[in-house]
């Protein structure tokens, strides 16, 4: 289905998260972008992490995403190498793995040998010379490699990284826990950095993650985004598959 693109003519639309307006601008080039769906297996029960990566594998999302914590870069921890190697196992799925680590050089070829398919590092997380071969050795080791921004890093700080990218992930939570509101002001930030993947890597996608849900989905398309990671939307749907079937749109 067309969707609405970013950085032309202004119209009013409502936000989902609170009833205000905002308005999403509309380019006249629209063009078809695919939208693909990655559940979050942040949110999945860890006491049947095979049972539920196996519902994701047979439904129509298109990849499973995971949300690696080291209590260092973000007051969690989660998943590691042999977790992530048994997920690879119970699925076919492309594999999104997205380290909220601090210094991910440090292990980036280890999630691509444990399966990784997309891998994505945050800016924050180390320094951008290390951020720059990091990004070259996931890309040299035919990974696809992802660069992430927390909510308070600003869109421009992307730039440097985008020809070296396949994806940008915009924050609409903090990182660290599932369950999160929707941070609907997070949208003009995915309607600047969709200008930039326009005008400098138009193959690059663009992934939203936090608070995404059968309504604030909709604001995401509507602001350029077309990779939806959605957790708790997801596993706490009475119907998996039609959720995320929803979710696709």
């Amino acid at each position: 289905n067309p969707k609405t693109r970013v950085c032309g003519d202004g119209i009013p639309l409502r936000s989902v998260e609170n009833c205000r307006e905002m308005t999403i601008f509309v380019v006249s080039n629209i063009r078809t972008m695919n939208r693909i769906v990655a559940p979050s297996m942040l949110s999945a029960d860890f006491g049947h992490l095979e049972r539920d990566t196996q519902m994701i594998d047979r439904s129509a999302a298109e990849w499973v995403h995971i949300d690696v914590m080291d209590g260092v870069f973000v007051p969690n921890i989660s998943f590691g190498f042999p977790v992530m190697k048994a997920i690879r196992k119970a699925t076919s799925k492309l594999l999104d793995v997205h380290l909220m680590i601090d210094r991910p050089i440090r292990y980036a070829e280890e999630f691509i040998k444990a399966g990784a398919d997309w891998l994505t590092i945050h800016l924050e997380s180390d320094q951008p010379q290390n951020t720059l071969a990091c990004l070259d050795k996931i890309r040299a080791m035919g990974c696809k490699a992802a660069i992430s921004l927390k909510p308070k890093t600003p869109a421009e700080a992307a730039i440097p990284y985008l020809t070296k990218c396949d994806m940008v992930l915009v924050m609409t939570v903090e990182p660290g826990f599932g369950g999160q509101k929707f941070m609907a002001d997070m949208m003009p930030k995915v309607q600047a950095i969709r200008g930039y993947i326009d005008a400098m890597n138009p193959a690059c996608e663009l992934e939203v993650d936090g608070g995404v849900d059968g309504d604030t989905c909709k604001l995401c398309i509507a602001s350029g985004a077309n990779v939806l990671v959605a957790g708790s939307a997801v596993y706490k749907a009475a119907d998996i598959p039609a959720k995320i079937k929803e979710l696709r749109g």
